[in-house]
C-alpha cells in the first residue's frame, strides 16, 4: 500500500492545509505504519516555470531531435506521472490563493497533462483510485456570503481530479482560517472553531477511504 501526497502551500510552518492533510495521512497509515508515502511539495519546491512550455514544444519531435530543455521537461513529466501511477491512493492539500488555484499546482497539473499516459482517453489510467482533496480558504465563500462565487479554484481542481482523471474523490473543506489573524473576522471565532473541528473529523474519516475502507 502506498500513498502519493501533494502539498501546494507556500508555508512550511503554520499551514492549515498541511495540518489537515497530516490528519488524513495519519488515518490512512493506521492500518499499515510502514506504508510508503511519496511526497511532492510543489509549494516549497516548485517545478521549473519553463518546463510546461518545453514539454509542449517537444510533442511530435523525435527524441534525438529534441533540445536539452525539452528532454529535461519530458523526463520530469514522466517522473511526475510515475509518482501518481505507482501510488495506491492520492492525497492533495491545496489552499485558495487570491481566489484561484496556486500557481505551483497549476504548473504541476499542466506538466502532468503533457505526458502521453495522461492524455484524454475513454479510460483514464488513474480511474477509480481513492483520493482525498483538502481545500483551505482564509475567508468564507459559501452560499449567502458576501464573496459567494469568488472561489475560482475548487471547481477547477475537482474537475481535473474527478472528471478528467477519474479519481474516486472525497473532499475536505476548511474555511475562515484567517479568523484570529484578521481582526475584521473576530465575530466568526466560534464558527471558525466549529469548521476546524468538522474538517479534522472529516479528514480522519476520509483517510480511511484512502485505504479502501468504507466510511
Amino acid at each position: 500500500m502506498s500513498l502519493f501526497r501533494l502539498d501546494a502551500s507556500i508555508r512550511a510552518e503554520g499551514s492549515v492545509s498541511r495540518a489537515i492533510a497530516d490528519i488524513a495521512e495519519t488515518s490512512w497509515r493506521a492500518s499499515d505504519p510502514s506504508a510508503e508515502v511519496v511526497r511532492r511539495d510543489v509549494g516549497l519546491d516548485p517545478l521549473p516555470a519553463t518546463a510546461w512550455a518545453a514539454a509542449v514544444s517537444a510533442n511530435g519531435v523525435a527524441d534525438a531531435a529534441r533540445r536539452p530543455d525539452q528532454r529535461l521537461a519530458t523526463a520530469l513529466a514522466s517522473t511526475l506521472v510515475d509518482e501518481l501511477l505507482d501510488a495506491d491512493a492520492l492525497l492533495f492539500a491545496v489552499p485558495l490563493y487570491n481566489f484561484g488555484v496556486p500557481q505551483h499546482l497549476k504548473a504541476w497539473v499542466d506538466l502532468v497533462m503533457t505526458e502521453p499516459r495522461m492524455a484524454n482517453r475513454a479510460a483514464p489510467v488513474l480511474a477509480g483510485r481513492p483520493a482525498v482533496l483538502i481545500i483551505v480558504r482564509g475567508g468564507a465563500y459559501g452560499p449567502g456570503t458576501p464573496r459567494e462565487g469568488w472561489d475560482y479554484a475548487s471547481g477547477w481542481i475537482r474537475r481535473i481530479l474527478e472528471d478528467v482523471w477519474g479519481l474516486d474523490l472525497r473532499v475536505v473543506e476548511r474555511e475562515f482560517t484567517l479568523v484570529g489573524v484578521n481582526p475584521a473576522l473576530d465575530e466568526f471565532t466560534d464558527l471558525a472553531a466549529q469548521m476546524h473541528r468538522d474538517a479534522e473529523r472529516l479528514a480522519a474519516a476520509h483517510g480511511r477511504h484512502l485505504t479502501g475502507a468504507s466510511l
